[in-house]
């Protein structure tokens, strides 16, 4: 669904991304794990095009959907006008279905946005992605601020739609635990670079990747 070669992406004289290769497949979910400022929402932007690409490819089969960091929501207007908004070039503005997916936000569907707490937030930003009935979704810092109950939530659901839907997910996180527990594939950008790409199951006994990003194995936490 998403194939990326060789991207280059500079602000100015700065290099952002430095020759980036990715793919997700169809039905497929990959994380995007580093550091902050690695270059990860620069990856996603690109992808919608919001900023420019100096080189390489970048190809989308299908329809694609982005979860912007800090979820962008539109404050003054209700949960049911912000979910609405995501299906502008769908046919299907009903919301239904994203209440029965996030029970949570049947009873603030009326609420304006900024009225809500940030989990409830994520889930709108989410669910507003949803509404574009996409085959693949990027969703960047989908954790950010958000407690582990809540996070535990997006998770199941997100793996719910693959399992179901297909749904293919490219997900951008800080949280290389969650990431790792919850895709089956992955890449590690550090300042603009891969530096590991592989399977989650091979990533987390990477002692690079285990220094780096986990500080213990992933089994003694659990």
């Amino acid at each position: 669904m998403i194939d990326v070669e060789d991207v280059v992406v500079r602000y100015g004289t700065a290099i952002a991304l430095d020759r980036v290769s990715l793919t997700v497949a169809a039905g497929e979910m990959v994380a995007l794990i580093g550091a902050n400022g690695a270059g990860k929402s620069t990856l996603l932007n690109a992808l919608s095009r919001v900023v420019p690409t100096a080189s390489g490819s970048m190809r989308i089969r299908g329809c694609f959907a982005h979860v912007p960091e800090g979820r962008q929501l539109f404050s003054d207007l209700s949960v049911d006008d912000n979910l609405r908004l995501g299906a502008f070039r769908a046919t299907d503005r009903d919301t239904s279905w994203i209440y029965e997916l996030m029970p949570e936000l049947d009873g603030v569907r009326k609420r304006r946005a900024d009225s809500l707490s940030g989990g409830q937030q994520q889930m709108v930003a989410i669910g507003r992605g949803l509404m574009a009935r996409p085959d693949v979704i990027a969703i960047d810092e989908m954790s950010l601020g958000l407690a582990p109950k809540v996070v535990q939530s997006l998770a199941r659901q997100l793996s719910r739609l693959n399992e179901e839907r297909g749904l293919g997910v490219l997900l951008v996180e800080q949280s290389a635990r969650l990431a790792l527990s919850l895709c089956s594939k992955a890449y590690v950008l550090e300042t603009g670079r891969l530096v590991a790409e592989g399977p989650s199951r091979e990533l987390v006994n990477s002692h690079f990747v285990v220094s780096a990003y986990l500080g213990s194995p992933l089994e003694e936490t659990a």
